[in-house]
Formats: C-alpha cells, structure tokens, sequence
C-alpha cells in the first residue's frame, strides 16, 4: 500500500504548545486551545519543552501556556528553565496556575512570564490572553497597569482610612480623587500615594479608575506571611504612572475571610513604601476594622445631612467609645454639603454638630451629575472635569493634608 505523503491531509502549522506535567489535568485548557487555535497547537512535557524550544521546529511557536499546579513548585527550576529557554526562542509565555503560592507566581513572572490565568479559566479569558501576548510589542513592555515603581521599604507613609457610614455618602469617590490630587501634588517631586481597596465585596476603586481585577491579589491576601515587597508591589496596578492601587479581588469574599494580622501586614508594607496610603473601607465593620483605625494618622468618616447619617454616626460613636478605641481620629466629612448661600442648610449642619456631639471639619459641594460620569468614565474627576466645586473642594483638603504632612516631618527632623 502506497504511503506517499501525496494522500495525506497537509497538516496546520503548530503556532503553540501547552506545557505541563500531564495536559489531561487541565481539559479546561485542552477545550479552551482547541477553540482558539483548532489543531494548531501541541503539547510537551516539562521535561521535553526546554529541548525541543532550543530546536529549529520551535521557530514556528507563537506561544506557549505552562499550566501547573501546587504540587508542581517542587519543579520550579525545571519550569524556569523552560520560560528561559522561551523566551531565548523569542516565544510568548502564557502562565496557567491553579493554587500556586504567590511568591512562586512572582517568581515564574519575573522570569520571563507574558501572562498569568487562573484555573479554573475564566470564560474567554485564554483567548484574551493569547490576543494581548500577540499584539504586545517587544521587547516585552510592562503588562497594561503593571506596577514599576520599586520597593524601597525606607518610608513611613502617612495612613488614611476613609469609611462612608451610610450607602453612597461618596467614600470611595473621595479616596480615588484624594489619592489622585496627592499623586500630583508637587510637579518636581511629587509623593508616592498607594490606594487600598478593602471592599472585598462590593470596592469600585477598580471601576473608577478603569483598571482590571487581578487574581494575584486575593493570593497575596491570603497568604500574607509569605509576601515581601516584590510580591506586594507584583499585586499593584497603577493609573496614570503615579497612583498605585490594590485592588478589591476579582470574586466576593468574605469580609472575615481576612484576619486583623493580614490587614495590619499589608498596610505595614504600603506604609514603608509609600508616602500615604489611601484606604477604602467597606460600610460594615468587622474584627480587621479596628486594625485599621489603630494604625490610621487620621480616619475620614462620610456622612451625607440626613437621618441615616446621623444615626449612623451614634452607633459608631457608642461603639468605639465603649471598646476604648480612639474616636478622635475620626474626621467627618459632609458631603453633598449646602452651598454657601443656603442659610438654613448651615443651620441644619450645625444643629447636627450638636446634637452628635462632633465637629464637621470638612463640608463638600454636590457636584451634580458630571461627578457621576467621571466615575463611569475611569477618570479622577480632576482629568475629566478639573473646574468642578467638589473637585477644587477635595484639592484643598489633599493640599491641606499634604502641608499639615510636611510640617511635621519638618518639625521631626528639627
């Protein structure tokens, strides 16, 4: 019988391998490669990859995906050789992980990885992955958002907590544009300002500024006694070159999922890195919350002029003075605040001073619709709308804290 190559199919050119201890591990994968790339793909052993990407054949490899687990960290040198060997090939890394510590994921990153998915993956996201590596131009540019700032560790950063006590009274609309306005507060040498987002359920500090979602931070949060700077500084994404932020998880968890001692190692790290860390807290108080307030320099609390705030108020006055815990360091910040015009609305701010028993610091104006249409729009308000009154008001209260900042550290080092 004849076997000429003349009655055989010609075969599609291989433009990607999957490599990893065994494929069938991983049949999301196998589904998800077969339907970006039909029979244009193959598949290699740990052991096979580094020889055959040193070989003539590889020169048609697009990219590869190393898929792995937690029982493959034993074999972190092995998997470093093949990324080595990639990238020596000038091929495209594609890093599918499932349960693999942070620090390992780091690693394996800063070694030469284009790209990390978990696994299970997300649908379409293999094949979102695959574009971004393809279109990237070389050499090899940070991933979009990535951060470049270095750890220096030789700060101490000043840590400002801001916690709305009723639904929308704007908290996470003032830590985003307060974060922004101290990132550019001085042109020649302007602070490093980091951005916490611990909402893990429902932060949108994310969505206001247009940044993704990274698996690589719920790893880190859960993982804490492991992190050092270069993980904590691999899980921040930053906007605009100058603000980096840490994100909420890309899932819901639960706000207890997170001990007081991750909460106080993650902002201990933001702190020596960072010149000020803005925190958006979430509505509810948990255990980690007087962490937070612990280590606050001063503790922003949004109330809107209504019955919800002010009860609000009450209970976490009654609450913090009952625990002993420093309600001092509240600041309150009314927002939506009576324009100066409205007697009767300064009337009613004041009575409520009283009857609480606090004093309203920091009064901002409704902004009005264009406030809202910054935020869906993924820009601080003073890119989008600079000339508004609540931004000029939320400029004077970041310059104010930034002057009161550099007073002390005038007076400390005298």
């Amino acid at each position: 019988m004849s076997t000429s190559p003349a009655v055989q199919h010609d075969q599609p050119p291989i433009v990607a391998c999957t490599i990893s201890r065994d494929v069938q591990i991983f049949d999301l994968l196998i589904e998800d490669m077969e339907a970006a790339l039909g029979d244009s793909w193959g598949d290699l052993s740990f052991e096979d990859a580094a020889s055959f990407l040193s070989q003539p054949e590889a020169k048609s490899l697009q990219f590869v995906t190393i898929a792995m687990d937690s029982e493959d960290e034993d074999s972190l040198p092995t998997i470093s050789g093949v990324i080595a060997a990639a990238k020596a090939a000038k091929v495209k890394v594609i890093l599918i992980a499932e349960d693999v510590s942070p620090t390992a994921l780091h690693q394996l990153l800063r070694e030469g990885g284009d790209e990390f998915v978990p696994y299970p993956l997300p649908e379409n996201e293999l094949a979102r992955a695959i574009e971004r590596v393809l279109t990237a131009e070389d050499p090899v540019e940070t991933p979009s958002g990535e951060s470049k700032f270095k750890a220096t560790g030789d700060r101490s950063g000043v840590v400002i907590p801001i916690h709305g006590l009723a639904g929308g009274t704007g908290a996470t609309m003032l830590a985003v544009n307060m974060a922004w306005e101290l990132a550019n507060i001085e042109k020649d040498d302007p602070p490093k300002v980091c951005l916490i987002d611990l909402d893990f359920q429902f932060g949108t500090a994310s969505t206001y500024l247009d940044l993704p979602r990274r698996e690589s931070v719920l790893e880190m949060l859960t993982d804490t006694e492991s992190m050092d700077s270069e993980v904590f500084m691999q899980a921040l994404l930053t906007y605009g070159e100058k603000l980096h932020v840490l994100t909420s998880p890309t899932d819901m968890i639960p706000l207890d999922m997170i001990t007081p001692e991750d909460i106080q190692r993650v902002i201990e790290m933001a702190r020596v890195n960072f010149d000020y860390v803005i925190i958006d807290m979430p509505s509810t108080m948990v255990e980690w919350s007087q962490t937070v307030l612990e280590l606050a320099h001063v503790y922003f609390a949004m109330i809107e002029l209504d019955m919800r705030s002010a009860q609000n108020t009450l209970r976490i006055k009654r609450a913090l003075q009952s625990e002993d815990l420093p309600f001092e360091k509240l600041r309150f910040v009314l927002n939506r605040a009576p324009g100066f015009t409205d007697l009767n609305g300064k009337s009613r701010v004041k009575r409520l001073s009283e009857s609480l028993g606090i004093s309203v610091e920091v009064l901002l104006p409704d902004g009005g619709k264009p406030v809202a249409q910054a935020a869906d729009h993924g820009a601080p308000m003073a890119e989008g709308i600079p000339k508004n009154p609540l931004r000029k008001e939320i400029l004077k209260l970041a310059k104010s804290v930034h002057d009161v900042n550099q007073a002390d550290a005038v007076e400390a080092r005298a």
